[in-house]
Parts: C-alpha cells; sequence; structure tokens
C-alpha cells in the first residue's frame, strides 16, 4: 500500500535563501515519484528575506488548513508560492475542530428530504476527500467507528437506511460498512453506555486526525516543494498597482514580522485571502465598503478522561436537547466531546464559556449509564473555535447564507475563500488556485496535482515503524508510537535529537510530563519546523494544551528552557514566554472558567465534615497560623520523603490560593473540599497532601495515647 502511494508524489525542489528552485521538481503524467525530498528546510530568517526580495505569482494570506491547502495547490502547479500567517500555522479554527474527518451524515439527510442536489454534491465531494486524507496522511488520520444509539423502535431502520445511503454515496470510497447491533453487543463495545430502553445501535464509519499537526504537515509539504512559508508575519495592509489599462490591481501586502516588529513588503500577482473568521478584516483592506462574508460561530468542546469512552468507539448523539448534534470521541488517548454552536463575535482568542461546558456535560449524562458521574471537576480542558458561515457576496440578501464554501474575486483581483469544513480544505483549495490562475493570468506549469499527493511523513510510514524507533534508539514503546503517530517517516529525525535519560531503560527521551508521551526532542525539532514561541508549542506541536491545561502549565519550564537554548532567549524572554503561555491556557484553553466555575459553588458541608476538615488543614497549618504557606507545603512533602521543585510547589498552592495571596486560609480550604464534594474538582494533590498530613498527626496522637502510665514516668 505504502509503494502504491509513493508512486503517487513526486518532489524536489526547495526554498533555499531568497531563492526558490522548483525546476528539479518534475510531476510525469501517471505522477511518477522520485526519493522523498530530504534537504533541511530553509531556516525562518531565510524565509523572511525571500519574502523581502522574490516577486511571487501567489501570496496566500493565512496559515489555516485552507490556506495552507492554497499554498501547497499552487506550488504544485509550478507556480512560485508564498504564504504569511499572524500567529502560527493552525493557531485558530483549523486547531479548535471535532478532529473528524467527515462527510457529513446530516448534510445528507438535509439532501434527501430537502432534494437539494447542492447538499449531495458536497457530501459527495467531502466522502472524497475524506478517503484523500486517510490515503495523503496515513500517520496522521485513521478510520474510528461511530455508534448512534437508538432509545425507538421505529428509528432503527431509519437511522439504518441513512446510514447505508451514506455508505452508498461514498462508493469505492467507503472505508467500512455500516452495521447494526443489538442491545447487548451495543453495550459489550461501549459499557458506559445508558441502558434502559436502549433497543440497539448502528456503528457507521469516518475518518479522525491530528488536525492541528495535518495542518502544520500540508504547510511543511508546500516548503519542501519550494513553497516560502512564514508563521508570526501580519499582514498590515494591501498594496495595489495599475496594470495596463490603468485599472488598480491588488499587487501584494506590507506585512510586519511580529517576532522583530521589522515591515516590510511582499510583492506578487495574485493575493489569496484565506483568513477563515477574519476574511473580511483583509476584504476591507481592499474595499472598505464591502458586504461581509462571515457569520462567526463559537463551537465549543471539552476533553475528558479516557474512561469515559472506549479506545476506539466514537459516540453520535444526532438530536440533543436544542437540535444540535454531539459527538462523543476517543482522542490522543482522552475523551473528546463536542461541539456547541452559538452566535459569536470575531476574535483572535476565543474562551470556552461555562453554558456550554455545563450544555456538553449535560448531554453527556443523558446517553451514559447512571452509574457513571459525568463530573464538572472531570474536565481537563475546554475551547472554543470560530468557524464561519458565509454568504454570497453577489446576493444581496440575507437568505445567501450557505454552509459551503465561496470563492470570490473582487474588482481590484483579490481572491478570497471562505468558509468549507476541515475535510474538503484540497477541493477548496484547488477551487481557489482554478479562479486566480483565470484572473490574474498566472503561469500555470499544469494543473492541480494535490490529489494523492502525499504529505509530510506519509513517504515511508508504516504502523509497525515505531518498532524500528524503539530497537534503534532505545525509546520507550508508547514514545515510539507517538512519534511515529504524529512525525510518520520524519519520526527518526525526531529521535536523533533526544537526550540521554541516564537511565537503563529507555535509554533517550526525557519525557516533558510523566502523563504523556512527548520528550525534549520534539521540542527541538519543533523549533526547525518554525516554532517560534511556547505556545506555538504546547498548543500546535505537542497538544498538550488541548489534552491537559494543568499538565500543560507543569511542563512549560522544561518546555521553555529548551526552546531557551535553540533560540537563545534571555531571562527576560524566557519569562514572557511564560506568562504569555499562562496567560493562554487560562484564558483558551478553560483553565480559567474552571477555576470560576469552582469558586462559585457554596460551602455545603455538614458540622462534622467542616470539623473532619478543619483537622486536615491544622494537621498542615505548621505552628497554627492560621493558613498554609508554600513552607508548610514544603514541610509535608519532605515529612512523605517527598522532593519536587519549587515551581510544582506553587503549582499545588496555587489550585486552593483564591484570592492569590501565595497563602491557604481555611475558607479557601473548605471551598476546595465543597468542590471536591459535588465533583466540581476531582485529583486535588493539595488534598492528598492534606490527608496525608492528617494521617500522620492521627498516628502520632494514637501512638501517645498508647504509652501505659507506669511506663510514663508515673508507676512505681
Amino acid at each position: 500500500m505504502a509503494a502504491s502511494r509513493m508512486r503517487k508524489f513526486a518532489a524536489g525542489g526547495i526554498a533555499l535563501g531568497g531563492t526558490v528552485a522548483l525546476a528539479s521538481w518534475v510531476f510525469g503524467d501517471d505522477n511518477h515519484t522520485k526519493a522523498r525530498p530530504n534537504k533541511p528546510f530553509p531556516t525562518r530568517s531565510e524565509q523572511l528575506k525571500a519574502l523581502e526580495e522574490e516577486v511571487y505569482d501567489v501570496l496566500v494570506i493565512g496559515g489555516g488548513a485552507t490556506g495552507a491547502g492554497c499554498a501547497l495547490d499552487s506550488v504544485s502547479r509550478g507556480l512560485k508560492t508564498a504564504i504569511v500567517e499572524l500567529d502560527d500555522f493552525s493557531s485558530g479554527t483549523s486547531s479548535r475542530s471535532t478532529k473528524l474527518l467527515h462527510g457529513g451524515v446530516r448534510y445528507l439527510q438535509k439532501a434527501i428530504f430537502n432534494l437539494d442536489i447542492e447538499q449531495y454534491r458536497m457530501v459527495k465531494e467531502a466522502l472524497h476527500e475524506r478517503a484523500n486524507l486517510l490515503e495523503i496522511a496515513p500517520h496522521l488520520s485513521y478510520p474510528l467507528p461511530i455508534m448512534l444509539p437508538v432509545y425507538k423502535w421505529w428509528q432503527i431502520p431509519y437511522y439504518w437506511s441513512g446510514i447505508k445511503m451514506y455508505d452508498l454515496v461514498a462508493g469505492s470510497k467507503c472505508i467500512k460498512s455500516s452495521y447494526v447491533l443489538s442491545k447487548e453487543k451495543a453495550i459489550e463495545l461501549f459499557p458506559m453506555l445508558r441502558k434502559d430502553k436502549l433497543c440497539g445501535a448502528i456503528v457507521y464509519y469516518d475518518g479522525q486526525h491530528n488536525d492541528a499537526r495535518m495542518n502544520i504537515a500540508i504547510a511543511l509539504t508546500a516548503a519542501r516543494l519550494g513553497a516560502t512559508v512564514a508563521n508570526h508575519v501580519r499582514v498590515v495592509s494591501l498594496t495595489k498597482s495599475k496594470d495596463s489599462e490603468g485599472q488598480e490591481k491588488v499587487s501584494g501586502a506590507r506585512v510586519r514580522d511580529e517576532i522583530t516588529g521589522k515591515e516590510w513588503e511582499v510583492r506578487a500577482k495574485c493575493v489569496i485571502n484565506a483568513t477563515g473568521p477574519f476574511t473580511d478584516s483583509i476584504r476591507e483592506m481592499d474595499q472598505q465598503a464591502v458586504n461581509k462574508i462571515c457569520a462567526p460561530s463559537a463551537g465549543v468542546h471539552i476533553v475528558l478522561p479516557d474512561y469515559y469512552s472506549p479506545a476506539s468507539m466514537g459516540l453520535l448523539d444526532p438530536s440533543t436537547s436544542d437540535g444540535r448534534v454531539i459527538f462523543f470521541l476517543p482522542w490522543q488517548g482522552l475523551t473528546i466531546a463536542g461541539t456547541t454552536d452559538t452566535p459569536c463575535e470575531v476574535t483572535h482568542h476565543p474562551s470556552p464559556t461555562e453554558a456550554d461546558i455545563e450544555f456538553i456535560l449535560g448531554e453527556i449524562r443523558s446517553y451514559l449509564s447512571p452509574d457513571i458521574e459525568v463530573r464538572r471537576g472531570d474536565v481537563l480542558s475546554a475551547w472554543s473555535g470560530i468557524r464561519p458561515l458565509v454568504s454570497d457576496p453577489n446576493k444581496p440578501d440575507s437568505q445567501s447564507l450557505v454552509r459551503n464554501h465561496i470563492v470570490h474575486v473582487s474588482d481590484s483581483g483579490l481572491v478570497t475563500i471562505a468558509g468549507g469544513k476541515w475535510t474538503t480544505y484540497r477541493s477548496m483549495a484547488m477551487e481557489t488556485l482554478d479562479a486566480a490562475v483565470k484572473t490574474c493570468n498566472l503561469p500555470a506549469v499544469r494543473g492541480s496535482a494535490t490529489d494523492g499527493l502525499l504529505l509530510e511523513g506519509a513517504h515511508g510510514w508504516t504502523p509497525t515503524m515505531f518498532i524500528r524507533l524503539v530497537q534503534d534508539f532505545g525509546l520507550e514503546s508508547e514514545v515510539a508510537k507517538h512519534l511515529s503517530e504524529t512525525y510518520g517517516d520524519r519520526a527518526f529525525s525526531v529521535a536523533k535529537l533526544a537526550a540521554l535519560t541516564g537511565k537503563r531503560w529507555p535509554i533517550v527521551g526525557k519525557r516533558l510530563h510523566e502523563e504523556f508521551p512527548y520528550i525534549d526532542a520534539e521540542v527541538r525539532y519543533a523549533v526547525r519546523e518554525y516554532a517560534c514561541t511556547a505556545v506555538d508549542v504546547i498548543a500546535r506541536r505537542l497538544r498538550l494544551a488541548f489534552l491537559n491545561v494543568q499538565a500543560a502549565e507543569e511542563a512549560l519550564p522544561s518546555i521553555i528552557s529548551i526552546m531557551a537554548e535553540e533560540l537563545k532567549w534571555s531571562e527576560d524572554e524566557q519569562k514572557r514566554q511564560h506568562a504569555e503561555a499562562v496567560k493562554f491556557v487560562r484564558e483558551e484553553m478553560g483553565q480559567q472558567v474552571n477555576r470560576q466555575s469552582r469558586d462559585k459553588i457554596p460551602i455545603n458541608l455538614s458540622r462534622e465534615e467542616i470539623s473532619n476538615y478543619i483537622k486536615r488543614f491544622q494537621a498542615l497549618d505548621h505552628d497554627k497560623k492560621g493558613y498554609i504557606s508554600i513552607n508548610d507545603i514544603r514541610r509535608g512533602l519532605k515529612r512523605q520523603g517527598e522532593s519536587i521543585s519549587g515551581t510544582m510547589m506553587h503549582e499545588i498552592l496555587r489550585e486552593v490560593d483564591v484570592n492569590a495571596n501565595g497563602l491557604v486560609e481555611l475558607d479557601e480550604f473548605l471551598q476546595l473540599m465543597a468542590c471536591i464534594k459535588s465533583g466540581r474538582v476531582t485529583n486535588s494533590r493539595f488534598d492528598q497532601l492534606a490527608q496525608e498530613a492528617q494521617k500522620d498527626a492521627e498516628e502520632e496522637e494514637a501512638k501517645r495515647k498508647a504509652i501505659p502510665v507506669d511506663r510514663s514516668g508515673g508507676g512505681v
């Protein structure tokens, strides 16, 4: 299978310094391939220099899935291409998806009931693209069975016929055939499912992927083929010049490097606006009075522990209490649930709301067994992604809103692509470049060559490749699997950067956090893949912030220390990076809303519970000061024979320190106990430490009471 995929890829040519060499990249008529491109990427400074000096056929604004797809499609046609992104690749909506590659079961339902041929074509196209992504990035994407539980007998044939139609529309691109399960079999495969009134279930297949890594792989593939790629570069304004007929046409953009503050102009024959929710802000640079295309909507997802779902079976709630669809899916060893759909304002820093989190938890409770307590405190992270509905600017009425994408060309030649979904990024990019080539008369050597074009890491990847990583480098199996499934055949380059552990096993690969398979080498490799900030690493390169906000914050010091070595950061810059990353985790990844939800819980404890918790508090409060300090925590850990860093001790303190004064008062401790009782907080390290201190105090007291009078000095 890998060999057949390799026959579809042809590459060789890479941007070095200010020169983009595409001459050596040759696509034959049957897309035969040369060897996998192995030249190192140009450094970021070399990419920026090229942006200053070169004149491009195409400049793409926006480094999300669609923008990166446009850059790859453009360079595949032999066009001189550049792409700039304000933040990091996939920093916006493209990293905050439901992680599914799907055709859209709901869209097919509408197509059938409404006899809507446009919806049908959209599903057909998406199913083709789903199959293509599973083929061109097999290390990042895979089939996932999704269960649709049925609680009314008449719904079994109803849903079965709809899902079977989904299979039929996919045709030869069908991943696996759907099937019906009895109640007993459904519970066997998904033991957490609510059993009462369950009639059976239907299982169908879609794809799942690591969205941010897929986005980065698309951008890196474009870079391997000669495109100039630059993240953290803001478009300040569009530049224009007059054509042969005296008409003003967009001829490039003025940009600013957000790292250094330097500004310059990038010259291009065609500019493509692929900025997702920010589409209209770029269009307004072209023409101030424009009809807006985007109607932004916020979609919130939450991450829960792995025990909420089977490791290889998802769940679909087709009709929630308010008509939305909720997915409940295993992902990266944990469970992801979402999404919501709430109108919102466009912002670069969307954050989840408590109402959305509670809505998702409420829907989960209705589908899971009453034996499982769905606790607010089990939410490990939560995020919001802004996805735009789009309207056709050529239609004045409000009925022009569409679920699909649109490609629009302005009078001055600005090409805009907006809307669509992750799965169809490639076909959207192809349509966009078709319009760009036609509008701007670009010298394309060939048509689009991205269908079947293997992405970064796919060429030599096999499902058993991780075994070689274990054998050749001495990595843990879990770490090796993670590297293989994240970097594909580039995992060997990552492993070469791994530091010795000093242990008998594993030999190399120091974990950044004990609960996750991320290692030191990935941070160094991330810098080579243009990661510029700590947030770039914890959010897009490692996904740690999306999986567990507490773990992300705990891993930050190690990550920043490694990045400081690679990027020569000063002490002040390291502190700034830490502050920015902590702000990101707290505001955008749900840590802040988690804490706020906890702080609102009333202290609803019985008299006996309060008495017991006061004893627990006093056991840790050395000298009976009325508060617990960092020294008390250090003393308690020492008594238990444990030694942890000062940073970790401050993290334990901060779990409870609501007023942020560096101390834990009794009312704060009782608030924590009330939250644990209500399920708003789980697995509190501070409470575990206090419990151990209370246990030690009670044992010492028992020993004192056990000494008889005649041995205490009062006997004969």
